[in-house]
């Protein structure tokens, strides 16, 4: 299926590593022309250079300032945007026992207010190019974890700013939608599990609980579904919340043994 993504331009953040790379490989690969806005140049130029397509911000998304700048920047250079793929951020551990103010309030800043500012700033553009926005969010703002208030809230903020954006926006025809993501295997992922006492059999039990074939969904596979969502092949969807998880949320786990 051509998804009519050729030469589009699409902000991807945090886009050179781990979910964000997979979504850039595969907008390129579909013909779009992704735009990295991320704090590693290296990383941004290295990805660029290997998939031959695309250019690169650096930027660091938690300073307000610098997600502006980023996207003026896109668009002094390129003269439109037709997508933002809000990705960047991490589960940095922020908890209630132990966490505090400063650390609460920064994990948002990590993790959800950039996502706000971001789409502020690309909004006349989008409002022009009638372009889609994909809000990547986590299983954790609907299932909790422990130990990650920062995180749980502001997965629970993407997922409101999706609803609420979808809402905003139908006068300009522009859809909003998230990716919810469950069990991915990135390379922090992989650098978490390779931290604790037994890695390969936590590993193993994680995988045992996710119904759909028993193992992680790949980079890939959300990358997929946020490229259906910014073409013109998902026209009259807007406002929803699409697990890609293998069934990890909803499906009955105990039923599938």
């Amino acid at each position: 299926m051509d998804l009519n993504l050729s030469k589009k331009i699409i902000l991807v953040t945090g886009g050179a590593k781990g979910i964000g790379e997979g979504i850039t490989r595969v907008l390129a690969a579909e013909g779009a022309f992704p735009v990295i806005i991320g704090r590693n140049a290296n990383d941004n130029q290295e990805l660029i250079k290997a998939i031959g397509t695309g250019a690169e911000v650096t930027a660091a998304l938690q300073d307000p300032d610098q997600c502006a700048a980023a996207v003026n920047a896109v668009v002094a250079r390129f003269g439109r945007i037709d997508g933002v793929v809000n990705n960047a951020g991490i589960n940095d551990g922020i908890s209630l026992e132990h966490g505090s103010y400063e650390g609460f309030i920064q994990s948002l800043h990590n993790n959800l207010v950039h996502y706000y500012l971001i789409v502020k700033a690309a909004l006349p553009e989008l409002i022009k190019s009638k372009g889609a926005i994909v809000n990547i969010s986590s299983k954790v703002a609907e299932t909790g974890q422990g130990g990650t208030s920062g995180y749980a809230a502001a997965n629970g903020g993407r997922n409101a700013l999706t609803r609420e954006w979808a809402v905003e926006l139908l006068k300009y025809g522009i859809r909003v939608n998230a990716v919810i993501v469950a069990e991915c295997y990135t390379p922090l992922y992989d650098r978490w599990i390779k931290s604790l006492p037994n890695p390969e059999e936590t590993l193993r039990k994680i995988e045992e609980r996710i119904p759909l074939e028993k193992r992680m969904t790949t980079a890939n596979e959300i990358a997929n579904t946020v490229a259906f969502l910014l073409s013109d092949r998902s026209s009259h969807t807007t406002g929803q919340l699409i697990h890609v998880d293998g069934g990890y949320v909803h499906l009955d786990r105990a039923a599938l043994t």
